[in-house]
């Protein structure tokens, strides 16, 4: 019997996390965020399953919200790969910061936005993994 070049033996995928709707002020914060992080130097942006990520050259650094969150209606994701001990114990002391269960290796953060007094500190975590995306 020949075998069917579409049953290659692969690795198992992973189940693709649920992606929550975006709330409407979240929508409105996303798009806040972007327009500050699109003036940064060398950054490109490209669609990736209802968030939109942001590039520093080839490397993505985060993703914002379009139509769908990450964790929640009001997550954005951010990637600081490695990172650094003085940031992770930052990032473990800031309640709006999923932590988690999170795995030593893990290559994104998940940050929650309550209102927009929290944009500061948003804008804050994506200047950091910005700044290590080179």
């Amino acid at each position: 019997m020949a075998k069917n070049s579409r049953t290659k033996s692969k690795k198992p995928k992973r189940p693709r996390p649920k992606l929550p709707p975006t709330s409407e002020e979240m929508k409105v914060w996303s798009a806040l965020l972007g327009q500050e992080l699109k003036g940064w130097p060398h950054v490109a942006t490209r669609p990736m399953f209802g968030l939109l990520g942001f590039y520093r050259r080839k490397k993505i650094f985060a993703a914002l919200p379009i139509t769908r969150g990450f964790n929640t209606p009001n997550s954005l994701i951010f990637r600081i790969k490695p990172l650094p001990p003085e940031l992770l114990r930052r990032a473990l002391k800031e309640p709006r910061i999923d932590t988690e269960g999170r795995h030593p290796d893990a290559k994104w953060l998940s940050f929650e936005v309550h209102s927009a007094a929290d944009l500061r500190a948003a804008l804050w975590w994506l200047s950091q993994a910005y700044e290590r995306a080179k």
